[in-house]
Formats: structure tokens, C-alpha cells, sequence
């Protein structure tokens, strides 16, 4: 089959391979369209039987074990892949499918016919059906293959202690952590419900630690890279024997095999059947509750047999009431480890604060809330609801103090006014709800202007409260969500706060 293959090779060196004939019940790639078609055109994909006596490459191996990968993303030439897929050692999957005559994106799941579009294509010499909705991972076209590994996973050598954290956890994270180690061993799904600032992430540690010890290979998926910068210095530091691999836009280890993955959820459209334990912090944050291909993506990258942790603070209304009907498992931990209870939101009634921002003012009890935390040099966080209603704002503040800054997520200066938020270099914040969650400042008071707004939902708001009382040193701050007519969000997120605290007094999580 080889030889067959290199009388190609000599007729067009480097062509890229799109198309396919099936020889001796093979996949042989094509340059000339005689007799060849493009995979998706190709009813059955054979898969030779794996070769015992062949002497696969290592680095291959390394690089496709759980994935799927375009030709594109393989330093490899064609005749060594070929030579594996012949062997048993390498699969290739249609990377677009069609059901009823209608595409369907393999890497993505995406169906919608508006996602996708249709182009000449140079490579296999016909009208091309693409995906729109992954473009941003490499083209997936009608003519793509996808490149996996069939063989055997690369070994890692286990240190003599995995888990190098010597902290405590407190009664409410035991337990959590229990039920995690439990989910981790029996492959089962498993949401932990758990208040801001309970410390979710040490709560992982022992599950961790037992998938890892049974040689398993472990995913921390987030939807958010900042949150995967902040986890994973904090993992290494945890397993510091561990090889971690820490996957977002732009990382330079997005090719390496490690036992312990810490990625964005984006990046997990790389994977496939990769994962005995994925990890799913955040999944009530944006984008991944709006963005159908990252769901089927974090579905796509488990193995057929493993466990799915989910982690939030926030769970939507449907999980809500699946926790309380008992259709989905799940453990809590109403509590942080301090043991006070979560700051309850206070309702200020702020009249027409936007006609009153178009006359350049704002109305007095928001003035006087700013002014209050000024005086007693309490550091702030002032939450609106859109970035123009900020910047109008700003000049008015600045009346009252001319160090107070705003920040959204499209400004380039975000990180260094956070980081000097943290120095305690500016008093008091604007912000959009880009920091409603994944940072912490130990003692601050939050307010939201305009609580009424849309983009205010109940899960927003609860993680926008769960800002304050974060720090055992100051675990009291004051949360205030100026409206102009309460919102149901408000109120919801309101009773959730209170249903915590209840239930945290009631375990005897919380000093009473």
C-alpha cells in the first residue's frame, strides 16, 4: 500500500491529501480525483486491525492520544500517518457528516444550516461544505479528516505522593469532597452546589489525587481563560509531580500529553474520548450556557465510561429544580470556610438613574453610597449593566475622587487596574459584570446601579453579592443593588443567598 502511495508522492511533492480511495479495505489519500472522493463522501471508513509486531512513534503517539486533529495540525508526513492507519495505530472520522443530506459538524455537533457555508475548494476539487461555527480551531470541510490515536495511551510514571497540598478542609468541604472522590471512582456525574468563596477547588483535590492514582487522566475545563491562568499555578503547586498541561488560546502546550489537563472549554474541541474524569468549573458562566458546541465539546472529550464533576455557584433554574426532585446528583456546601454567613443584598429604590445620567448626574443615595465608602477608605466595586452607562458615570465619580477608575472586558488596560484594585491603588472600581466573578479582594463593599437591567440574572447577581465577606479577616461587606422596580433575578437571587445561609446554619457550618 506504501508503494502505492509514493507513486503519488513523485507525482505532486507536499500536495495536502483530501481525498480518498478504499484499496484492500484501506483508506489510501489521493492527489489525482480518478476513482477518489472526498471522506465525507465515503460510505464506510475501514479500520485496519492493530499491528502487535509495529513500531509506532512515540511522539505521535503523544500528540493524537484523545484527540482529534486536523492533517494541517500534524508535523508529520504523510507516509509515516499513513503508515500507522494501515497498521491499526491511527483512525480517520469524517470531520463533516450527513444525516437526511444535512451536514453535521463531527468536531462540534453544529446542525444549524445557517453555520454553515459553502466554498470552491482548491484541495479536493469541488463545491465544499464548511463549518462556520469552529472556524477559529482550523477549517472542518467536507473533505477534512479527522486524525485520532487507536493505539495504546502514552505511560506516566507515578510519583510516591501525588497530592502535595497540606492544607484543611473545613466540615462542609469534607463532605463535598467525599462525594467528589466517590463520583471520581464510580465514573459517575456529580454537581457540587457551592457558595461563592466556599473554596471549590480544594474541595477537588482528593478526587484528583484518586482518578490520577488509577492512572486516569484528568480534565479541569473552565469557560474562562483568566480562570485557567488562576488555576494553574495553583494545581501545580497541589501535585507538584504531576505533568500539567494548561490549554488556552495561544498556549504553547497545546500539544502536550499530560495525565492532568487544566483548559478553556473552546479547547476541548481538540479532544476526543480523551477524559476518565473532566472537571466542569464555572458551567453557569458565559460562553459556555450559550454555546451549544462547547456543551457537546465537554461531552465529546469523555471517555464513554467516566465522570463528569460540574461546579457552580449559581446553577440554573432547571438544575435547580433536578437537585430538588432528585433527577441529578449533587452536594453543597452552603457555607464558606470562615463560618459567617453570605452577605444578603440590600434593595435601594434609585428612581430614573439613566434620565438622570443623560443630564450628567446620578441619584443621590448612589452618590451617598459612594461617598460613605470614600470616607471610610472601604474599597468598592460599582457594577453597571452596559459600558456606555459606565463611562457616562465615570467623570461624575471622579468628582468625588479622581483615583476612581472603570474597567469592561474590551479594555486593554483590565488586568493593571485590577492588579492595582489589589494594591489598594484605586478606591473604588466601575466595572461591567466582566468581574461578577473569578476575582477576589479581601475587604470590599459591592453595589450594582441599575439592578433591574436584563443582564442582571439571578446568577449574575448572586455571584456579583458573593464579591463581599469573602476574607476570614473581613468576612462582613455590604452588598446593595440599586433598581428602578425589583426584578423577579433580584428576587430569586435574593432567596438563594437566604436558602444558603439557612442551610449552612442548620448543618452547623455557620456560627450562629
Amino acid at each position: 500500500m506504501l508503494n502505492f502511495l509514493k507513486s503519488n508522492l513523485q507525482k505532486r511533492k507536499g500536495a495536502v491529501y483530501v481525498r480518498f480511495l478504499v484499496k484492500d479495505n484501506c483508506l489510501v489519500p489521493q492527489i489525482e480525483r480518478d476513482h477518489s472522493l472526498p471522506i465525507s463522501q465515503i460510505q464506510t471508513i475501514p479500520q485496519p486491525a492493530l499491528n502487535p509486531d509495529f513500531s509506532y512513534n512515540p511522539n505521535l503517539q503523544k500528540l493524537l492520544t484523545g484527540k482529534q486533529l486536523l492533517l494541517d495540525d500534524l508535523p508529520f508526513p504523510i507516509e509515516e500517518i499513513q503508515n500507522h492507519y494501515e497498521n491499526g495505530y491511527i483512525t480517520y472520522r469524517k470531520g463533516i457528516e450527513y444525516k437526511r443530506n444535512r451536514p453535521i459538524c463531527s468536531r462540534c455537533g453544529n446542525k444549524a444550516e445557517n453555520w454553515f457555508a459553502r466554498f470552491p475548494c482548491s484541495r479536493c476539487g469541488e463545491i465544499c461544505y464548511y463549518c462556520r461555527k469552529c472556524l477559529m480551531m482550523g477549517r472542518i470541510s467536507a473533505c477534512t479528516p479527522l486524525i485520532g490515536w487507536n493505539g495504546t495511551a502514552p505511560e506516566h510514571q507515578l510519583p510516591e505522593t501525588i497530592l502535595g497540598w497540606k492544607g484543611q478542609l473545613s466540615p462542609g468541604q469534607q463532605t463535598a469532597s467525599k462525594r467528589v472522590v466517590e463520583a471520581v471512582q464510580n465514573m459517575t456525574e456529580l454537581l457540587v452546589w457551592a457558595v461563592c468563596g466556599a473554596g471549590k477547588t480544594e474541595v477537588l483535590f482528593a478526587g484528583i489525587e484518586s482518578a490520577l492514582a488509577s492512572k486516569k487522566r484528568v480534565c479541569v475545563a473552565t469557560p474562562r481563560t483568566d480562570v485557567v491562568l488562576e488555576l494553574t499555578p495553583r494545581l501545580k503547586a497541589a501535585f507538584p509531580e504531576i505533568n500539567v498541561a494548561s490549554l488556552y488560546g495561544g498556549s504553547e502546550e497545546r500539544h502536550l500529553y499530560a495525565p492532568l489537563t487544566i483548559a478553556t472549554t473552546h479547547q476541548l474541541l481538540r479532544f476526543y474520548h480523551a477524559f476518565d474524569t473532566i472537571i466542569l468549573d464555572e458551567v453557569d458562566a458565559f460562553p459556555y450556557t450559550i454555546e451549544d458546541s462547547l456543551q457537546f465539546a465537554a461531552v465529546q472529550a469523555r471517555k464513554p465510561d467516566s465522570a463528569m464533576i460540574y461546579l457552580t455557584a449559581t446553577p440554573n433554574e432547571k438544575w435547580q429544580r433536578e437537585c430538588r426532585i432528585g433527577k441529578r446528583d449533587f452536594t453543597t456546601i452552603p457555607a464558606r470556610f470562615h463560618r459567617y454567613p453570605l452577605p444578603v443584598p440590600h434593595f435601594k429604590w434609585c428612581g430614573n438613574w439613566q434620565k438622570q445620567l443623560k443630564k450628567d448626574k446620578l441619584p443621590v443615595n448612589i452618590l451617598t453610597w459612594v461617598k460613605d465608602r470614600l470616607d471610610h477608605k472601604k474599597q468598592a466595586l460599582l457594577f453597571f449593566p452596559h459600558i456606555h452607562l459606565m463611562e457616562k458615570a465615570l467623570p461624575i465619580l471622579r468628582r468625588l475622587s479622581p483615583k476612581i477608575e472603570a474597567v469592561h472586558a474590551e479594555d486593554p488596560n483590565r488586568k493593571n487596574k485590577v492588579q492595582k484594585m489589589r494594591n489598594k491603588e484605586i478606591p473604588l472600581l466601575l466595572t461591567t459584570t466582566i468581574l461578577e466573578r473569578g476575582v477576589t479582594f479581601p475587604n470590599i463593599d459591592v453595589a450594582v446601579v441599575g439592578a433591574e437591567d436584563d443582564i442582571f440574572t439571578e446568577s449574575a447577581l448572586v455571584q456579583i453579592a458573593g464579591r463581599a465577606g469573602r476574607s476570614r479577616d473581613f468576612p462582613d461587606g455590604a452588598v446593595t443593588f440599586f433598581h428602578y422596580g425589583k426584578t423577579e433575578d433580584m428576587l430569586k437571587a435574593r432567596k438563594q443567598i437566604n436558602t444558603m445561609n439557612q442551610e449552612g446554619v442548620r448543618k452547623g457550618l455557620i456560627d450562629v
